[in-house]
């Protein structure tokens, strides 16, 4: 018994230390799958959407700590009743998103890994699993180090994660998973690979055919004879691939203007999601960075999903020689972890990209 709840301390510790570190490295982009989460057309708690992101920092970083506390042995009963509470939390919930058709990606290791709601669930069930083996042998989860020893690395551990969730909030991602960032070329993320795998889905059709109902599956093309099509039913067999990039727009009121602008040399795009929500101290710095980048030769934008009237009070507020454009929400929080936020782009090639609180550091 005590060498299976050893392994198993490990296989957990390990995996929430990740898994919340996954998070904890993008807070606010689990803040968002948070939101998800509370909506109305999931678990219908709105009264919960204003402090996501206060509940994003406070998960992440017990994750990391309870996996932290774990591997050390420090207060293994608290432990192991936080980690047996936590799991069988998220089990539900991954089992009623996956069952209801709720949330497509858990968020369980935020942009790193994306997981289907039946995989994420069978995740948690096999954490369960291994968590109850840890709650019957208790007992045998002793420290690896002195009392005072676990005690300081448990402290540290608390106060590493907390600078880091800060470090991060105030500045952007230290790892970047997504597909906006330094390096990727936009229009290329928005295309298909050659080899990308097709869907594949099945036509289970219900017809009438001398006056008797008969059924057949095929792949879309129907029955050749029939007095009367009564329904037809489809099921995916295989998931076809998709663009890393689905939804990236910029339309102003009357056109699509995406590929003109990806291929503009020089691009600064400034990116708010929702112009209402801003920081004013980040608003108040972009004046002087798009001046500066206007005399370097580049094409300064601005991009949001607020309206008409919003846009033009920001241009005349800030005084801001930038036109702003259309663009979704949920992408403009994909784009950059900032409201503001700024991304420089080269013919649709990501050069740089900056929190509100590094403007300084762009480099024109």
């Amino acid at each position: 018994m005590k060498a299976l709840v050893n392994i198993c301390r490990i296989l957990v510790g390990g995996l929430f230390i990740f898994s919340g570190f996954i998070k904890l490295n993008d807070p606010l982009g689990f803040s968002y799958k948070l939101q998800e989460y509370f909506s109305y057309d999931v678990l219908d708690l709105p009264v919960f959407i204003p402090y996501a992101l206060g509940l994003s920092v406070f998960v992440v970083v017990f994750e990391v700590i309870l996996g932290v506390f774990l591997l050390i042995g420090y207060k293994p009963k608290f432990t192991v009743w936080s980690l047996l509470g936590m799991i069988v939390f998220f089990t539900f919930l991954t089992f009623y998103a996956a069952y209801f058709d709720k949330v497509k990606d858990c968020g369980c290791f935020g942009d790193f890994l994306k997981l289907t709601p039946w995989q994420s669930f069978g995740k948690d069930v096999i954490l369960l699993v291994l968590i109850l083996v840890l709650f019957i042998g208790q007992k045998h989860i002793k420290p690896i180090m002195s009392q005072f020893g676990v005690t300081v690395s448990a402290l540290l551990s608390f106060i590493v994660c907390l600078w880091f969730g800060y470090h991060v909030l105030m500045h952007l991602p230290s790892f970047d998973f997504r597909a906006y960032k330094i390096g990727d070329n936009l229009q290329q993320n928005m295309e298909l690979p050659a080899d990308a795998k097709d869907a594949i889905i099945d036509y289970h059709w219900t017809y009438m055919l001398d006056g008797k109902e008969q059924k057949i599956t095929d792949r879309g093309r129907g029955p050749k004879t029939y007095d009367k099509i009564v329904g037809v039913e489809t099921e995916t067999v295989q998931e076809g691939d998709v663009p890393k990039i689905q939804d990236f727009s910029i339309e102003s009121q009357s056109e699509d203007l995406t590929q003109q602008f990806l291929e503009t040399e020089k691009l600064v795009m400034i990116v708010s999601y929702n112009l209402d929500k801003a920081e004013v101290d980040g608003m108040a710095k972009l004046k002087t960075m798009a001046d500066e980048a206007n005399k370097k030769g580049y094409a300064v934008i601005g991009l949001t999903a607020s309206g008409a009237d919003k846009k033009e009070e920001i241009q005349q507020t800030y005084n801001l020689d930038a036109e702003f454009y259309l663009c979704d929400e949920k992408v403009l929080k994909t784009i950059v972890r900032a409201n503001p936020g700024i991304v420089v782009l080269e013919k649709g090639t990501v050069t740089q990209k900056v929190h509100w609180n590094d403007v300084d550091d762009l480099n024109f």
